[in-house]
């Protein structure tokens, strides 16, 4: 599963990042990096940009980059 995948409200850790493509490097420097929680917030009209929150801070990714980020899904319990 990916970032682009994830529904509203769903929690998920990123397991793995593929940094070939551009702009990825500068979400990793905003805290998306391996191990990082994130909330998946929201998508705008249309479903681009989609809405994540990670350390707090809420963070807009276009879809096409969603895709580069493997998430596995946090059980809302934990």
């Amino acid at each position: 599963m990916t970032l682009r995948e994830m529904q509203a409200g769903q929690k998920a850790r990123i397991e793995k990042v593929d940094a070939s493509q551009p702009g990825v490097v500068r979400l990793m420097v905003l805290g998306l990096i391996e191990g990082a929680e994130v909330l998946f917030g929201n998508a705008a009209i249309g479903g681009d940009p989609l809405e994540v929150s990670v350390f707090g801070s809420a963070i807009s990714i276009r879809k096409q980059q969603a895709g580069n980020f493997r998430v596995t899904p946090i059980d809302s319990n934990d």
